[in-house]
């Protein structure tokens, strides 16, 4: 499947078949007018050069195209269009440190342009450059990325190496669009799989022996991405949690499954999770978040401390962890905590609602709406609607801190 060579065809403004307007802007000859009439006779131009490459390339031609488009860029080495359309090319042709390089340089040129900047990623994601190729994925994505198939190509992988580097929240929300769309390939299955039991691998790296239960996974959380057919995800991990009840985070997935529908049951299976992984800290705060919910402030205070010694760096455990002593009462402590949580986390709303509260609390009005704001700012019905554990104990997005407290 030659996916970047279509897009190389059909790509606003960097189309290698779209030479008339680039043979229109280079009618000076690159080879000097001080030389003879029979050594430009010898030597190409380079509108004749940048020609044979377009005509080789539409007669699937692929490897003189190649060389006639390095030979263009040398005659050129600014022609975009050229180094674009001869990444594409190599890409095809599984030369990926070559692609890179021309990539590299449209990317240069062009650098808020999502869709080579989406290619530049796959090519990193190709020589093992993963964490490249995971930022420059992501850049593409918020930029926008003209073709429907890169875009696609893009999200796919950008989710695989979320789950790599254990951000398997942010894995998921990608992933959502994909069960939306009912784009439920192995490979899209797989992945959702590594993301809901928290497997930091590519597909090409999982461990054979987990395969069948990372794909059982991947169905289950399939359809709990869909949002649709909630008894059939369940159905899947009621599955799945019978024939591997001691796999680490097969409860934890079902819990955070029936989370919405049914809490009790969802706490019962962080609980179970508890039983097999004693220090699964993020079993720890779902069930905290639902204490609080309850107004059991001391037993959720005992979990949220475990966790903040087992994740010190976890924002959503100094979040509950500031909640429970807020609660209690314990005013100056809930602000640490709650400023840590900040700084950890400066786009989560949660953390600002309840440092809001807490400076009401002690009467800083000023800091208090200052939080207040930020918290407004981010929108907290953004992060509530998330499906990954740190949703739980969200604030309701018609929410608001209340003013400061007079004393």
């Amino acid at each position: 499947m030659r996916v970047l060579a279509v897009v190389a065809m059909s790509s606003t403004g960097l189309s290698p078949f779209g030479l008339a307007g680039a043979f229109a802007q280079s009618k000076a000859s690159p080879i000097g007018a001080a030389q003879s009439t029979s050594a430009q006779a010898a030597a190409p131009t380079f509108d004749q050069v940048a020609k044979r490459a377009a005509d080789a390339r539409a007669a699937s031609r692929f490897d003189d195209a190649i060389e006639d488009y390095r030979q263009a860029v040398r005659l050129k080495p600014g022609w975009i269009e050229g180094r674009f359309a001869l990444g594409t090319l190599l890409y095809d042709q599984d030369k990926y440190p070559e692609a890179l390089d021309e990539f590299r340089r449209v990317v240069q040129a062009q650098p808020k342009n999502g869709l080579v900047l989406a290619l530049k990623g796959l090519c990193e994601l190709k020589v093992k450059n993963h964490e490249r190729a995971l930022n420059d994925l992501l850049a593409a994505r918020e930029l926008g990325i003209a073709s429907p198939e890169v875009a696609t190509v893009a999200s796919f992988n950008a989710a695989a190496l979320l789950n790599r580097y254990e951000r398997y929240e942010s894995a998921f929300e990608i992933l959502k669009d994909f069960a939306l769309k009912d784009k439920d390939s192995q490979g899209v299955i797989e992945v959702f799989g590594l993301s809901v039991l928290r497997l930091p691998y590519l597909p090409s790296e999982a461990p054979p022996d987990k395969r069948e239960m990372v794909l059982m996974a991947g169905r289950a959380a399939f359809h709990q991405a869909r949002g649709r057919n909630t008894p059939l995800a369940r159905q899947f991990f009621e599955e799945l949690v019978s024939r591997y009840p001691t796999a680490p985070n097969v409860h934890y997935a079902f819990g955070v499954c029936l989370w919405v529908e049914d809490p009790q049951a969802a706490v019962e299976e962080f609980r179970r999770e508890l039983r097999s992984s004693p220090n699964h800290h993020h079993a720890m705060l779902q069930i905290a978040f639902e204490q609080l919910k309850l107004g059991q402030y001391a037993e959720a205070l005992a979990l949220s401390q475990r966790a903040v010694e087992l994740a010190p760096n976890l924002f959503a455990a100094r979040n509950a962890l500031g909640r429970a002593l807020l609660e209690l009462g314990e005013v100056d402590r809930a602000v640490e905590e709650l400023e840590m949580g900040a700084r950890l986390a400066p786009d989560s709303p949660e953390t600002f609602f309840s440092l809001a509260r807490a400076y009401a609390k002690k009467g800083r009005a000023e800091d208090a709406a200052r939080a207040r704001a930020t918290f407004l700012k981010l929108g907290a019905a953004r992060r509530t609607a998330r499906s990954g554990p740190e949703s739980v104990g969200g604030i309701p997005p018609e929410a608001e801190p209340p003013p400061p407290e007079k004393n």
